[in-house]
Protein backbone atom coordinates (compact mmCIF):
# COMPACT_ATOMS: atom_id res chain seq x y z
CA UNK A 1 0.00 0.00 0.00
CA UNK A 2 1.10 3.46 -1.32
CA UNK A 3 1.04 6.28 1.48
CA UNK A 4 1.21 9.94 0.21
CA UNK A 5 3.25 12.14 1.18
CA UNK A 6 2.31 14.70 4.12
CA UNK A 7 0.94 17.78 2.59
CA UNK A 8 0.66 16.17 -0.71
CA UNK A 9 -3.25 16.58 -1.90
CA UNK A 10 -5.36 13.83 -2.48
CA UNK A 11 -8.23 13.72 -5.45
CA UNK A 12 -10.78 15.92 -5.07
CA UNK A 13 -13.15 15.58 -2.64
CA UNK A 14 -16.44 13.55 -3.94
CA UNK A 15 -19.81 14.92 -3.96
CA UNK A 16 -21.24 15.33 -0.62
CA UNK A 17 -17.83 14.66 1.57
CA UNK A 18 -18.05 18.41 2.28
CA UNK A 19 -21.40 17.95 4.01
CA UNK A 20 -20.82 14.45 5.23
CA UNK A 21 -17.50 14.09 7.52
CA UNK A 22 -18.15 9.94 7.20
CA UNK A 23 -18.15 10.08 3.64
CA UNK A 24 -14.64 11.65 3.48
CA UNK A 25 -13.62 9.48 6.30
CA UNK A 26 -14.91 6.08 4.54
CA UNK A 27 -12.96 7.58 1.20
CA UNK A 28 -9.92 8.35 2.64
CA UNK A 29 -8.55 5.18 1.31
CA UNK A 30 -8.21 5.12 -2.26
CA UNK A 31 -7.71 2.82 -5.63
CA UNK A 32 -5.40 3.74 -8.47
CA UNK A 33 -5.56 2.38 -11.50
CA UNK A 34 -2.70 -0.36 -11.89
CA UNK A 35 -4.25 -1.71 -8.73
CA UNK A 36 -1.77 0.99 -6.13
CA UNK A 37 -3.77 1.87 -3.09
CA UNK A 38 -3.49 4.96 -1.07
CA UNK A 39 -4.48 5.20 2.85
CA UNK A 40 -4.09 9.31 4.01
CA UNK A 41 -4.81 7.69 7.41
CA UNK A 42 -1.29 4.95 6.76
CA UNK A 43 0.85 6.54 9.78
CA UNK A 44 -0.36 8.21 13.23
CA UNK A 45 0.55 11.49 11.53
CA UNK A 46 -1.08 11.30 8.11
CA UNK A 47 -4.04 10.75 10.44
CA UNK A 48 -3.44 13.28 12.65
CA UNK A 49 -3.53 15.84 9.55
CA UNK A 50 -6.54 14.89 8.11
CA UNK A 51 -8.53 14.84 11.63
CA UNK A 52 -6.97 17.99 11.68
CA UNK A 53 -7.99 19.55 8.20
CA UNK A 54 -11.29 18.60 9.24
CA UNK A 55 -11.30 19.78 12.73
CA UNK A 56 -11.80 16.92 14.60
CA UNK A 57 -8.11 17.17 16.43
CA UNK A 58 -5.64 20.18 17.14
CA UNK A 59 -2.10 19.87 15.00
CA UNK A 60 -0.38 18.52 17.64
CA UNK A 61 -2.16 15.54 18.86
CA UNK A 62 0.66 13.12 19.45
CA UNK A 63 -1.13 10.65 17.45
CA UNK A 64 0.26 7.16 17.84
CA UNK A 65 -0.52 4.22 16.19
CA UNK A 66 -3.10 2.56 18.44
CA UNK A 67 -5.31 6.22 18.03
CA UNK A 68 -4.80 5.60 13.76
CA UNK A 69 -5.71 2.29 13.70
CA UNK A 70 -8.90 3.26 15.61
CA UNK A 71 -9.73 5.44 12.98
CA UNK A 72 -8.83 3.50 10.54
CA UNK A 73 -10.70 0.48 11.89
CA UNK A 74 -14.05 2.25 12.28
CA UNK A 75 -13.37 3.82 8.00
CA UNK A 76 -13.36 0.15 7.38
CA UNK A 77 -16.95 -0.45 9.24
CA UNK A 78 -18.28 2.51 8.40
CA UNK A 79 -17.29 1.23 4.54
CA UNK A 80 -18.85 -2.14 5.15
CA UNK A 81 -22.16 -0.28 5.94
CA UNK A 82 -22.14 2.15 2.86
CA UNK A 83 -21.29 -0.57 0.92
CA UNK A 84 -24.47 -2.45 2.59
CA UNK A 85 -26.62 0.88 1.54
CA UNK A 86 -25.39 0.44 -2.20
CA UNK A 87 -25.94 -2.77 -2.36
CA UNK A 88 -29.22 -3.33 -0.84
CA UNK A 89 -27.74 -6.12 1.35
CA UNK A 90 -28.23 -6.82 5.17
CA UNK A 91 -25.35 -4.65 7.48
CA UNK A 92 -22.90 -6.93 9.31
CA UNK A 93 -23.48 -6.97 13.01
CA UNK A 94 -20.37 -5.58 13.61
CA UNK A 95 -20.10 -2.70 11.76
CA UNK A 96 -23.31 -1.47 13.19
CA UNK A 97 -21.87 -2.32 16.43
CA UNK A 98 -19.14 -0.34 15.88
CA UNK A 99 -20.56 2.73 15.05
CA UNK A 100 -23.14 2.57 17.99
CA UNK A 101 -19.99 1.52 20.48
CA UNK A 102 -17.94 4.92 19.06
CA UNK A 103 -20.78 7.27 19.20
CA UNK A 104 -21.34 6.26 22.90
CA UNK A 105 -17.33 5.85 24.15
CA UNK A 106 -17.47 9.91 24.29
CA UNK A 107 -19.03 11.72 27.45
CA UNK A 108 -21.82 14.22 26.14
CA UNK A 109 -20.83 16.86 29.13
CA UNK A 110 -17.74 18.22 30.59
CA UNK A 111 -16.87 15.94 33.43
CA UNK A 112 -16.66 17.07 37.28
CA UNK A 113 -13.07 17.65 38.82
CA UNK A 114 -11.88 18.24 41.97
CA UNK A 115 -8.58 20.58 43.04
CA UNK A 116 -7.63 20.27 46.39
CA UNK A 117 -6.72 24.21 46.32
CA UNK A 118 -9.76 25.70 44.22
CA UNK A 119 -12.57 22.88 44.87
CA UNK A 120 -15.18 21.60 42.19
CA UNK A 121 -15.03 22.45 38.17
CA UNK A 122 -16.10 21.16 35.56
CA UNK A 123 -13.69 20.36 32.49
CA UNK A 124 -13.37 18.29 29.33
CA UNK A 125 -10.28 16.14 29.52
CA UNK A 126 -8.57 16.49 26.22
CA UNK A 127 -5.40 13.80 26.56
CA UNK A 128 -4.92 12.13 22.92
CA UNK A 129 -7.25 9.63 23.72
CA UNK A 130 -9.82 11.34 24.54
CA UNK A 131 -9.68 14.04 21.14
CA UNK A 132 -9.76 10.48 18.89
CA UNK A 133 -12.79 9.33 20.76
CA UNK A 134 -14.46 12.42 20.21
CA UNK A 135 -13.41 12.70 16.69
CA UNK A 136 -14.59 9.00 15.95
CA UNK A 137 -18.14 9.96 17.92
CA UNK A 138 -18.51 12.82 15.76
CA UNK A 139 -17.29 10.73 12.38
CA UNK A 140 -19.83 7.34 13.28
CA UNK A 141 -22.74 9.44 14.08
CA UNK A 142 -22.33 11.66 10.58
CA UNK A 143 -22.51 7.87 8.79
CA UNK A 144 -25.65 7.16 11.56
CA UNK A 145 -27.15 10.38 9.95
CA UNK A 146 -26.32 9.72 6.35
CA UNK A 147 -27.09 6.16 6.25
CA UNK A 148 -30.91 7.13 8.17
CA UNK A 149 -31.85 10.46 6.28
CA UNK A 150 -32.57 11.65 2.93
CA UNK A 151 -29.19 11.53 1.44
CA UNK A 152 -28.93 7.99 1.83
CA UNK A 153 -31.19 7.58 -1.50
CA UNK A 154 -28.61 9.14 -2.73
CA UNK A 155 -25.43 7.24 -1.46
CA UNK A 156 -23.38 5.53 -4.38
CA UNK A 157 -20.42 3.83 -5.15
CA UNK A 158 -17.90 5.26 -8.27
CA UNK A 159 -18.89 3.85 -11.22
CA UNK A 160 -15.52 4.10 -12.61
CA UNK A 161 -13.26 0.59 -11.77
CA UNK A 162 -11.00 0.76 -9.57
CA UNK A 163 -11.64 3.16 -7.67
CA UNK A 164 -13.47 2.47 -4.32
CA UNK A 165 -15.08 5.49 -3.52
CA UNK A 166 -18.20 6.69 -2.50
CA UNK A 167 -20.42 10.04 -3.18
CA UNK A 168 -23.80 11.53 -3.42
CA UNK A 169 -25.10 10.88 -6.70
CA UNK A 170 -26.26 14.12 -7.98
CA UNK A 171 -28.30 13.68 -11.31
CA UNK A 172 -26.88 11.03 -13.47
CA UNK A 173 -23.72 11.67 -12.40
CA UNK A 174 -22.04 7.95 -10.97
CA UNK A 175 -18.52 9.38 -10.61
CA UNK A 176 -16.50 10.31 -7.44
CA UNK A 177 -14.50 13.18 -9.48
CA UNK A 178 -13.82 14.21 -12.76
CA UNK A 179 -11.07 11.84 -13.64
CA UNK A 180 -13.09 8.43 -13.15
CA UNK A 181 -15.72 9.73 -15.24
CA UNK A 182 -13.58 10.56 -17.79
CA UNK A 183 -12.20 7.31 -17.60
CA UNK A 184 -15.78 5.59 -17.46
CA UNK A 185 -16.26 7.14 -20.68
CA UNK A 186 -13.02 5.98 -22.19
CA UNK A 187 -13.62 2.84 -21.00
CA UNK A 188 -17.46 2.64 -22.97
CA UNK A 189 -15.89 4.16 -26.24
CA UNK A 190 -12.98 1.38 -26.10
CA UNK A 191 -15.52 -0.88 -25.94
CA UNK A 192 -18.28 0.38 -28.66
CA UNK A 193 -15.40 0.47 -31.06
CA UNK A 194 -13.99 -3.37 -30.03
CA UNK A 195 -17.32 -4.68 -30.56
CA UNK A 196 -18.26 -3.20 -33.64
CA UNK A 197 -15.54 -4.55 -35.47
Amino acid sequence: MEEPVIGQPGPPPAQGEEEHLSLALANSVITLPGGHTVDFLGTPAQANQWLTERGLAPVDAGMREMCAAQVRALREQIRSLFASRVEGLPALPAAVGAVNDAMTRVPTAPLLQWDDKTGPYRATPHPTTAIVDHALAVLAADAADLLTGPDAERLTACGSAPCTRYLLRHGRRHWCSTRCGDRARAARAYARRTTSR
